[in-house]
């Protein structure tokens, strides 16, 4: 195989698809994810035969999609997907749609039929020839490069350019549409020396910062006695939390980060303000109108990361240390976020200063749930303390869509060692369990998937790939037997809930347990009795399932709905109460 074999003599000849999985394997590669299928079979073939790749089957390509994602949010390395034409093919939009959304290197290789079948009625054409669509046309929106193999030779050139697509500046997907023929051909691989696998974080070529917008910043920085910063993924992405921890000692500044950074920043430091945004603490908006500026870090501070802070923004200088714009006015520094940091904190007081004294995160007192609590359930900031006790610090965590995941967001403290990752892209529901599986695969370590019964209905079943492949993945569900989020929203914005999106109850876990008896499945209206459960997880091996009855009624930190219930409390307008719209 190709995987080590610098001395191949220029007349050898191998397939395509050969190539191919030595070519991934050399680029640092560990796992492929996906579905199998007739159009993608051969790749899948190569992939068994070398053995340097792990192919992993998902049961559905979004899952699949998301365990590459949360492979390379875990690792920074490359996440690979593959999948067959037709329905497979398309099933993969919205996790790349995710990848995109949130800057992931995700490279997905996807089947098509043979080239000369194409415009004549093959079965899953999409060559856009003869009225069938076209592939490009539909991935395209959503990825940093997409092209068609339609030759065997192209591929030499298409490969490299894919793979460095995904993991430059701004980060994304990338799409190699490969026919049927074009894999199974034999090519020749020219004779090269042996290039090192890529072992850490993808960085984009080297872009020289610009000398006065370094000043600039270094300036502003330099004459702020208080400074706030919210510090996002892209701290992750690039491997820069010990440039942060630095540069914000050196500042003596309070750190708050947004929704999808909790880990970018130890949640225990004393300098840590807490979440920014609509599933945050009150503590960032009290230090950012503290604060002489605010200094951004690897975000662009989307909705979700400002909502409740607009006021305060606008009355405050704002600095920008990242690859992108921000969303809000400022002074930018562009560039390779670790390059930024270290040249802004060389030019900074050497020795580090303390922060002021300010509040901390302290959880939002929330108001009771919107009837009476049903008996036998479990309050979020229970189930979350449980949690809180079990985590081992070097876990991973993936938190789902839903209030499960606000309440999540807004109390549980990121491990130290570990990712804490959300996926507000898109936010799509179920994005968690590929994801987690993908992870814990990729690294070994415990993860945890926090996610709501509604995700769980969405994509659960991937349950059957943790048990499939013994990830050590703890499932927490919090079943609430319903779509909380949508409920709460119809009852503050549309005069009441309706029945659609309260379900019948369900005991998932002996659901779960019938299905997959070599699986560890507990259910619990209990908070020592989920404690105790997630704890057994650990000493395991593998996966395990729990799930937590909770009320659907109750309101979770989620800055929206809390200032729609004070309005009301207040019989005050919403221009007066400033209720936060998202959606």
């Amino acid at each position: 195989m190709t995987t080590a074999t610098p001395e191949l003599r220029e007349a050898e000849t191998v397939r395509l698809v050969d190539h191919l999985a030595g070519e991934l394997a050399r680029a640092g590669v560990t796992h492929v994810f996906g579905v199998g299928g007739a159009n993608i079979e051969d790749l899948y073939d190569a992939v068994h035969r070398a053995g340097a790749v792990r192919g992993v089957v998902a049961k559905h390509e979004f899952s699949a999609v998301t365990m590459a994602d949360g492979y390379a949010r875990t690792t920074g390395r490359l996440g690979v997907v593959a999948a067959t034409s037709g329905g497979g093919a398309m099933n993969l939009v919205p996790g790349l749609a995710e990848a995109y959304a949130s800057r992931v290197p995700v490279l997905a290789l996807v089947g098509q039929p043979p080239t000369g079948q194409e415009g004549r009625g093959a079965f899953q054409d999409s060559s856009g020839k003869a009225g069938s669509f076209d592939a490009r046309e539909v991935f395209a929106p959503v990825t940093r490069f997409c092209a068609r193999v339609d030759a065997p030779d192209a591929l030499a050139e298409l490969l490299p350019r894919a793979i460095a697509a995904a993991q430059s500046d701004p980060r994304g997907p990338a799409v190699l549409l490969l026919p049927k023929d074009v894999q199974q051909a034999r090519i020749r691989v020219p004779a090269r020396d042996a290039a090192p696998a890529s072992g850490g974080p993808a960085t984009a070529s080297a872009v020289r910062l610009d000398a006065a917008a370094v000043g600039a910043v270094s300036d502003a920085l330099r004459g702020a006695d208080r400074v706030l910063v919210i510090a996002g993924e892209d701290v992750a992405a690039a491997d820069a939390r010990a440039e942060l921890a630095q540069l914000a000692g050196r500042l003596g500044a309070w750190v708050a980060v947004t929704p999808d950074a909790k880990d970018v920043f130890d949640n225990r430091d004393p300098r840590f303000a807490g979440v920014a945004g609509v599933m945050g603490h009150a503590n960032v908006e009290d230090c950012l109108r503290r604060a002489d500026l605010c200094l951004l870090v690897g975000t662009r501070l989307p909705l979700l990361a400002r909502g409740g802070l607009e006021r305060a923004l606008a009355a405050s200088d704002v600095v920008c240390l990242g690859p992108e714009p921000p969303f809000v006015a400022g002074t930018a520094l562009g560039g390779n976020l670790r390059d930024a940091l270290r040249a802004v904190t060389a030019r900074l007081p050497s020795h580090p200063r303390p922060c002021p004294p300010h509040a901390g995160p302290l959880p939002t007192p929330l108001p009771g749930p919107l009837l009476q609590a049903r008996e036998r359930t479990v309050p979020h900031a229970q189930a979350v303390a449980a949690v809180e006790a079990a985590l081992p610090q070097d876990a991973h965590v993936f938190v789902d869509a839903g209030n499960a995941g606000a309440s999540a967001v807004h109390l549980l403290p990121a491990p130290r060692h570990g990712r804490f990752v959300v996926a507000v892209g898109m936010g799509g529901m179920g994005y968690t369990f590929g994801a987690g599986i993908g992870a814990a695969l990729a690294t070994g370590r415990r993860t945890y998937v926090l996610a709501g019964d509604g995700s769980f209905l969405m994509h659960g079943m991937e349950v059957h790939t943790a048990v499939q492949y013994d990830a050590p993945v703890t499932f927490v569900i919090f079943n609430n037997n319903a779509h909380a989020m949508c409920a709460m929203r119809e009852e503050f914005l549309q005069g009441g809930v309706r029945s659609d999106d309260l379900f019948a109850p369900t005991d998932l876990a002996a659901g779960v347990a019938a299905a997959f008896p070599s699986l560890p499945a507990t259910g619990t209206a209990d908070a020592d009795h989920l404690r105790t459960a997630l704890l057994r997880s650990n000493a395991r091996g593998g996966p395990a399932f729990v799930a937590v009855a909770c009320d659907p009624r109750e309101i979770p930190p989620f800055l929206p709905f809390q200032s729609f219930t004070e309005a009301t409390e207040n019989k005050e307008s919403s221009d007066e109460r400033g209720v936060v719209h998202v959606g």
